[in-house]
């Protein structure tokens, strides 16, 4: 009687299928992290250009209005979208949009971009209003597949980001009887909240998991408090009047912030740039809410909060994700070149130029945006010299993404 015995070998398993198509368009990183680079190494110059009359473009709006929308529905809503089409696959293991449909997406993204300045208002107006409903949609759909309703709340605010886009367009053409820039205030706010959102996500667990032993448990109560009053205060900073309550509630959303990111440790990642960038630029949400306060009591004027919350931490936050999460996405380690710190340098001086030295030294003002703008611009022509071979390449590890 014989016995079988099990093969010496196991039959190896089946080899997972190579990733297909253009590596752009293999993950939604890929080409707004592209684009919302170039977009803002040019756009911020040329807007300082125009603004000191250098340049001259055939705008359907005043270039100001035209600076400020574009930096918020131009820049940082492709790297919004970007992330969470890309963090939507993560979260639910769930397809998002590839090959075809995200070239559309992208090209969406762009056709506005130029018909800003080459076509007529009412196309401009149209192409932009289309992209956000629709990354929204297919968020929304992923999510509800998956039974996460955790992140539901971000759909939610990109249709109501839709909103603020509309009433701005509408706005222009003279539709309804509202400033164009109270819609800006609106979308400002609205991106400040996804990021309080986010950040109070990675920043924690990115500092935990580069830190062995580091525990960081903020209670519930606090970080309820500080997104609801924060949502609180930027509601009426946007809907109402100058006033002493909006001047409070700003304030305390201020310290709020304040307390939430000193609980974060953030001196204890002074070594790491990749981790340091992302505390530095939450910084500025305290600093941005601060001065929105006292710009309520006219202590400030309200660029300097705006700004301090649309380059200081947007920008920084933004300038920190997407060297991260394209490394991380393009199977490469998560330790940032020279070039990267430099740029993570370079946006944190952007802010300080454009914030801070005009309260400063307001007799200086253009010599500040002038610096601002410069280096904003090489700060993300850094980024696309580091990134953009990588973000048209395979991944560096073969898997698909």
């Amino acid at each position: 009687m014989t016995t079988s015995l099990p093969p010496l070998t196991a039959t190896p398993p089946a080899a997972a299928p190579l990733p297909q198509g253009w590596p752009l368009l293999r993950l939604g990183f890929r080409p707004f992290y592209l684009g919302a680079a170039a977009y803002g190494m040019l756009a911020v110059p040329l807007w300082i250009a125009m603004l000191l009359g250098q340049v001259s473009l055939n705008l359907p709006v005043s270039p100001v209005l035209w600076h400020a929308h574009e930096m918020l529905f131009g820049f940082a809503v492709a790297v919004i979208v970007g992330f969470l089409l890309t963090a939507g696959k993560a979260w639910t293991g769930l397809a998002t949009p590839r090959g075809a449909v995200l070239g559309t997406l992208a090209g969406l993204w762009l056709a506005a971009r130029l018909a800003a300045v080459f076509a007529p208002y009412a196309v401009y107006a149209a192409l932009d209003l289309l992209l956000l409903p629709l990354v929204a949609a297919i968020l929304i759909t992923v999510l509800l597949r998956a039974g996460n309703r955790r992140n539901l709340p971000l759909g939610a605010i990109l249709l109501l980001l839709t909103v603020a886009n509309a009433v701005f367009h509408a706005a222009v053409l003279g539709v309804v009887d509202i400033a164009p820039v109270r819609a800006l205030h609106a979308g400002l706010a609205l991106v400040v909240m996804i990021e309080c959102v986010i950040a109070g996500r990675v920043i924690p667990a990115f500092t935990m998991s580069a830190l062995p032993g580091v525990k960081l448990q903020a209670p519930r109560v606090l970080e309820q408090a500080t997104l609801a009053t924060t949502a609180i205060g930027l509601a009426l900073w946007v809907l109402a009047p100058a006033n002493t309550l909006t001047a409070v509630v700003l304030g305390a959303a201020a310290l709020l912030h304040a307390q939430r990111l000193w609980r974060w440790q953030p001196l204890r990642t002074r070594a790491r740039p990749i981790l340091w960038v992302l505390h530095a630029a939450y910084a500025w949400l305290p600093i941005g809410l601060g001065l929105l306060a006292l710009s309520q009591l006219g202590a400030v004027g309200v660029s300097a909060g705006i700004h301090a919350l649309a380059v200081g931490a947007t920008g920084g936050l933004i300038i920190g994700m997407v060297t991260r999460t394209a490394r991380g996405h393009t199977g490469r380690p998560l330790q940032v070149s020279r070039l990267e710190v430099a740029a993570y340098l370079l946006v944190a001086g952007a802010a300080v130029a454009r914030v801070l030295l005009p309260l400063l030294a307001p007799q200086h003002l253009v010599i500040w945006l002038v610096a601002a703008a410069a280096a904003w611009g090489l700060a993300f022509a850094l980024y696309l010299f580091v990134f953009a071979p990588w973000l048209l390449a395979p991944r560096l590890d073969g898997k698909d993404g």
